[in-house]
């Protein structure tokens, strides 16, 4: 089999094994096993929109939690005045995500590198902290969530109709990211992370461009709150928090810059290991740096570096010793010899 045919039938795979859980977890009377099933597609789903800014624009967007924590408050603060309709949720989720998104965006784009990280850290403890003064919707203790999101044929009561959402939402957009990587928009947004001064020469606005895709991921991520407030039944400031930011760049790295895949592989190996640490010992961080700064050496491309082995052709047979090698020489010699 090519190559390109085992990447190709990576990602329906992966999903067919996802689609398989709550079957598993119904089969071994395990429905924990569902609820952290959900909780890592949803943080696949955050992962593979940071991806879009991090893996193909290159951006570091150390304040991407911002967004996670606005869908969540979006749930919880409608739903706390009553409001349990999932459309009107999800249609203030999104509004105010693209809109927190085209501010943050149109400022912080404005610088590159060290600077970009720095802005986008700010913003984000900006509303961590606007979240922690306000004291109507629990503060620093959070805000819980009594009703969830209805959204008519369909409720979000619990983990298993969560998980089949999140699934849906994360193929959806899996889908939606192999065709945006191949479009012109993919092209030129990752262009802009090789060379934005040949693309500015070119005649494309860099800005707009790496502001749609910011303003695209803000968004994305939103979703991806809105799903974990309805996972959880809690909106808390914590979801906004700089490390939160940080696990979402973590889950990227070891999965594969720039990739589809590589964000959901990600996600999946993070907090498969965070949750096998913590039933080792307490002191699981001890355990979780180590394992992060081994995978980020040995595959220094995320999983599909550490996978590039299968891709390799098999190494050339030497000649044997004093093998008869005038064969090789181009034909141009060969008839120089001859003649003389």
């Amino acid at each position: 089999m090519q190559a390109n045919d085992k990447r190709r039938w990576a990602l329906p795979l992966l999903f067919l094994v996802l689609a398989a859980v709550p079957f598993v977890a119904h089969w071994l009377g395990e429905p924990f096993y569902v609820t952290l099933g959900a909780r890592i597609l949803i943080y696949a789903l955050a992962a593979l929109a940071l991806n879009l800014v991090l893996g193909f624009a290159g951006l570091v967007s150390f304040g991407h939690a911002m967004f996670l924590g606005l869908g969540c408050y979006a749930v919880g603060i409608l739903s706390y005045y009553g409001i349990g309709n999932g459309w009107v949720q999800l249609a203030v989720c999104v509004a105010v995500c693209a809109l927190v998104a085209l501010v943050v965006g149109t400022v912080c784009l404005r610088t590159s590198g060290i600077g970009f990280i720095m802005i986008t850290l700010a913003f984000a403890q900006m509303f961590y902290f606007l979240a922690v003064s306000l004291r109507e919707y629990g503060g620093d203790d959070g805000l819980n969530i009594y009703e969830a999101s209805s959204f008519g044929l369909f409720d979000l009561d619990g983990s298993l109709p969560v998980y089949w959402a999140a699934w849906g939402l994360l193929l959806i957009s899996s889908i939606a990211m192999l065709r945006l990587r191949r479009s012109p928009f993919g092209m030129i947004l990752r262009a802009t992370h090789a060379n934005p001064r040949r693309v500015d020469a070119l005649g494309y606005s860099v800005f707009g461009v790496r502001l749609t895709a910011y303003v695209a991921s803000g968004v994305l991520t939103g979703v991806a709150g809105l799903l974990l407030a309805n996972l959880t039944a809690f909106a808390s400031p914590s979801y906004m928090s700089w490390p939160v930011s940080g696990e979402l760049i973590v889950m990227v790295v070891i999965g594969g810059l720039g990739s589809v895949l590589g964000p959901i592989v990600g996600a999946v190996a993070y907090l498969l290991m965070e949750e096998g640490f913590k039933s080792l010992t307490q002191h699981w961080m001890l355990l979780m740096g180590p394992a992060v700064v081994a995978i980020a050496m040995v595959a220094k491309g995320g999983y599909g570096s550490s996978l590039a082995w299968l891709r390799r052709p098999p190494p050339a047979v030497p000649p044997a010793a004093g093998a008869d090698t005038a064969d090789r020489r181009s034909p141009d010699a060969l008839a120089k010899e001859a003649s003389v």
